[in-house]
């Protein structure tokens, strides 16, 4: 159990409802205890008037009711604090699975991207779902039963040693197999109950990964195959299923089995004691409820075992995560980005997941409110330049400033706060357009402010046809718009932050000549303070700003303005032609 030692901080947290919870269990129990007692009283009192012909006397009426009254209002007492156990234990064990859950999820968003590039999505939401869900398990009923079970017996067992110690052990004897049993029979049912569970995912992310790309299922008429694929998975979890309840079947059978046998064997055993005097009648009724009361915390032990087993597991896979420090830490809480002034100098970058070195000796100057082009093949290194300004990776080699401080000296959350980044996938969340747009604020934004920044992108109009406006649901990754549109959004998710630094990655390609311009156009007349690094294939999105620099196997191998690259006549000419030739062919 070290792993779970590590939940030791949340138990003390609720201590008070852990401590409240345990004292209900115990009043609980004791309260418990009354309705067998009297009804032994009830039987002997039966016996007694029929040994003594007072069947129909006054004193046999009035007895009965009594104790029939008092069984109920213990019963009562008994389901009262019951409730209140749960109230405390139970929902400690969820106030602590929010906890959890919380804890995850921040500590999620803190890890770097190399983290997120080693892990995949699906294994980051399980160890936040089922694996949380598994943990709770232990902290509510895995913690509460065992208390049940601890106090239930050691007064029931007092009780019955009192009573009669033979009969006692006798009908003690079938509930250690009971409990070894059902803890074995328990592993098996979590052992299936694990592959049923991994063959559900299966086929949820199977069915995800189809509702998602269904555009391309439909281009490529894959309906039928997908068909197939998902029969034969759900086939698998069938069998998988059925294995599973054919092993629940025997669960419930064999406990009423040992029940049984113990209820027999109170009955056998009882009865030689009363022939012998030593217990009444009325004892033997009284141990039958005993045994009854015991059985389901025995048969618990098994069950609580299996649930701690699975819970040690699930948080040791938390744990490997929770103690995963980000590899970008904030080295300073107070700088933040006055101007925007960028420089790059002899910096070299090797990916640390790949190996792959993605930079080679660059260094360029980007003045505040200027604007810097960086074009290149796929894989030149492009997108690498703005994941470092941004400060998704650190550098081992070369030296980053940002208005002449080290970017590592800038506080974290301001640098990133003060850059807008449109990346090269318009990633939208399923919600309304407003809320997609208002995203790039941490405030309330009024529908004019929202309006203003979606003509600055000259996305205003198209978002006024939609039925709902800019409280259109976009669905999942923007699923219901063009790329078109998506890219737009994004671009003005960004602009409503006024941002220090702007950054496009290549977020003007799926736009027609005209929105491009326009867009260009608004970013130079109405962000001129901004500094602004546009990453681009096209020449079009970058003839007219500040600065170019041209990428090749990562290092710089041109650099310029528009008309002094086309006179050199090297890589930037060659690209400038071919999509030329590329308009004319298409016009």
């Amino acid at each position: 159990m070290k792993e779970l030692y590590y939940l030791k901080k949340y138990f003390f947290k609720y201590r008070y409802r852990f401590f409240l919870g345990t004292f209900f269990v115990v009043i609980s129990n004791i309260f418990a205890l009354f309705p067998a007692q009297y009804v032994r009283k009830a039987f002997d009192t039966v016996k007694y008037s029929i040994e003594n012909n007072q069947n129909e006397n006054l004193y046999f009426e009035k007895n009965i009711f009594y104790f029939s009254a008092l069984i109920i209002v213990f019963a009562l007492l008994k389901g009262l604090f019951m409730f209140f156990m749960r109230q405390t234990i139970i929902v400690m064990s969820r106030m602590i699975e929010y906890d959890i859950k919380n804890e995850i999820y921040n500590h999620y968003q803190k890890l770097d991207l190399q983290f997120y590039k080693k892990n995949n999505t699906g294994d980051l939401m399980s160890r936040i779902s089922e694996d949380v869900s598994r943990v709770r398990m232990f902290l509510g009923p895995a913690t509460m039963y065992p208390i049940n079970m601890i106090s239930l017996f050691s007064l029931i067992v007092y009780t019955m040693i009192n009573i009669n110690l033979k009969l006692t052990l006798f009908v003690l004897l079938p509930l250690p197999i009971m409990s070894i049993s059902i803890f074995y029979i328990s592993k098996t049912i979590n052992l299936k109950s694990e592959k049923v569970q991994r063959q559900l995912a299966k086929i949820s992310t199977f069915a995800q990964e189809t509702f998602s790309g269904i555009r391309v299922v439909k281009s490529f008429i894959n309906e039928k195959l997908n068909n197939s694929r998902f029969e034969n998975e759900a086939s698998i979890y069938l069998n998988k299923n059925i294995s599973l309840a054919k092993t629940n079947a025997m669960f419930f059978p064999f406990m009423l089995l040992l029940i049984g046998l113990s209820t027999l064997l109170t009955i056998y055993i009882g009865g030689q004691e009363a022939i012998k005097g030593n217990i009444t009648t009325g004892n033997i009724a009284e141990f039958i409820i005993y045994v009854n009361m015991l059985t389901w915390p025995m048969a618990s032990i098994g069950w609580v075992t299996s649930i701690i087993q699975r819970a040690e597991a699930s948080q040791k896979r938390i744990n490997e995560f929770l103690t995963t420090k980000p590899k970008i830490t904030n080295l300073n809480f107070k700088n933040k980005i006055k101007s925007g002034e960028i420089i790059f100098k002899n910096v070299s970058f090797t990916y640390p997941v790949t190996n792959i070195t993605a930079l080679k000796n660059i260094s360029f100057k980007i003045d505040k409110g200027s604007s810097l082009a960086i074009v290149g093949k796929t894989g030149s290194g492009k997108s690498t330049i703005a994941n470092l300004i941004c400060r998704l990776y650190d550098i081992k080699n070369g030296e980053i400033k940002i208005d002449m401080k080290p970017i590592k000296n800038l506080n974290l959350s301001f640098l990133r706060n003060d850059i807008g980044y449109v990346t090269q996938e318009a990633l939208l969340f399923s919600d309304t357009i407003y809320n997609n747009i208002s995203f790039g604020t941490k405030t309330k934004n009024s529908l004019n402010k929202i309006k203003k920044y979606a003509g600055i992108a000259g996305i205003d109009n198209e978002i006024e046809k939609f039925p709902n406006s800019y409280n259109t649901i976009i669905g999942e990754r923007g699923i219901t718009l063009s790329g078109g549109q998506k890219q737009r959004i994004s671009i003005s998710r960004a602009l409503i932050k006024k941002p220090k630094i702007l950054i496009f990655d290549d977020c003007l390609s799926a736009l027609d000549t005209k929105t491009e311009d326009l867009i260009l156009k608004n970013l130079k007349t109405k962000f001129k303070n901004t500094t602004k690094v546009i990453i681009s294939h096209r020449i079009s999105s970058i003839k007219d700003v500040d600065q170019i620099i041209v990428l090749e196997n990562g290092e710089i191998i041109e650099r310029g303005k528009h008309e002094e690259l086309l006179k050199s006549k090297n890589l930037y000419f060659e690209m400038y032609n071919q999509q030329l030739n590329k308009n004319n062919v298409h016009d």
